[in-house]
């Protein structure tokens, strides 16, 4: 049996093109939800055409604070003591593969779990590191500690591969040419309409900024300069930050107000074509996301890095540049971001196609 534990919107969003390869080739897996985004994934799955979950974990909330992800993950452990629970409750007596996904909470969660339960497990978007334990927080040690309790591991690039054989990985690694994000990617685009395809960016729309990183939201400095570095964009180009539930609890109250004031236009998070559509018609991109740096790279958007050290090689010395927090480095990006447009990249590459064959012992 195949289950897949996920929990977030990226997971949600990158392994979709796995359940829906899974759906269509009628093979029986069970999806098991973390409840770590408890609210946003309900919308999303309607979205990117997935059935509910057989089991969902949590409640109708996210967790969208470092004391409520303590608390979240506190309450799951307690109930994962009972091994019995585990096999019966979440895994169904079926043993079988756990595919878990990336680096959040949910990812070392879910491959605890199933390890407890006796069970493989089969990690995607496996060996991306930078190499500090601390940055990103928590980030870097979910990724250490799932690669080094993994059974398959799938590293979406050839540095990933490397990253891991580094490590000392007991697991299989598989090696393939792309992250399944461009698969979410490719597929979200080619069901929206001509005016939201990449062959032709328009810069049209608002700059887009995000920010959600612990690394960054609770560095005071880190987010301030940002703050500051928004602040003055907004009086010369009209500026959109898309919030993300924790980035709206780190900015107070009078820094939201102060930046309103100038012109910054706030939104929630929003449905992933729609966002993809932002970074389509965005003249530049001020982010720390790492799927988001994966997507800018894929289509060719001039993006500024909001970190000092980025996993990721994507667009790096071509549309991305990684800021490092250095004034001098962003003053040289924002004084002609246009230069580092690129044109979109095609591919038709399925990684998902080679993950489900490595499942293959499982179904």
């Amino acid at each position: 049996m195949i289950h897949v534990f996920i929990g977030t919107k990226a997971q949600y969003i990158k392994l979709a093109p796995l359940l829906r390869l899974m759906d269509a080739d009628r093979v029986k897996y069970r999806l098991i939800d973390s409840g770590q985004h408890g609210a946003l994934t309900v919308s999303l799955r309607r979205e990117l055409g997935l059935r509910k979950p057989d089991l969902h974990l949590g409640g109708e909330r996210d967790v969208v604070s470092v004391l409520q992800a303590a608390r979240w993950a506190l309450r799951l452990g307690k109930s994962a003591v009972s091994r019995r629970w585990l096999r019966e409750t979440v895994f169904t007596n079926s043993g079988g593969v756990c595919v878990v996904h990336g680096d959040t909470p949910s990812t070392l969660l879910g491959a605890l779990l199933a390890k407890r339960a006796g069970l493989a497990v089969a990690h995607v978007e496996a060996g991306l590191r930078t190499f500090r334990w601390i940055h990103p927080f928590p980030e870097e040690i979910v990724r250490v500690i799932t690669g080094r309790i993994s059974d398959v591991l799938f590293a979406p690039s050839a540095q990933a591969a490397a990253n891991l054989r580094s490590m000392g990985v007991k697991g299989r690694i598989v090696e393939q040419s792309a992250n399944t994000g461009l698969e979410s990617l490719r597929h979200a685009i080619s069901d929206t309409s001509d005016a939201l395809h990449p062959s032709q960016p328009t810069s049209s729309g608002p700059v887009v900024v995000t920010l959600h990183r612990v690394e960054n939201l609770h560095r005071r400095s880190r987010r301030e300069a940002l703050v500051d570095l928004v602040q003055g964009l907004a009086a010369q180009i009209p500026v959109r930050w898309v919030l993300h539930g924790p980035t709206e609890q780190a900015l107070k109250h009078e820094t939201r107000a102060r930046l309103s004031a100038a012109g910054v236009e706030f939104v929630p998070l929003m449905a992933y074509s729609d966002f993809l559509a932002c970074l389509i018609e965005a003249p530049f991109v001020i982010s720390d996301g790492g799927s988001i740096q994966e997507e800018c790279a894929r289509l060719g958007v001039p993006l500024l890095i909001w970190r000092d050290r980025s996993d990721r090689s994507d667009g790096l010395g071509h549309n991305a540049v990684l800021s490092h927090y250095d004034k001098a480095t962003v003053a040289d990006f924002l004084s002609d971001p246009q230069r580092f447009r690129r044109a979109p990249q095609e591919s038709d590459v399925s990684p998902s196609t080679g993950i489900l064959a490595e499942l293959d012992e499982w179904r």
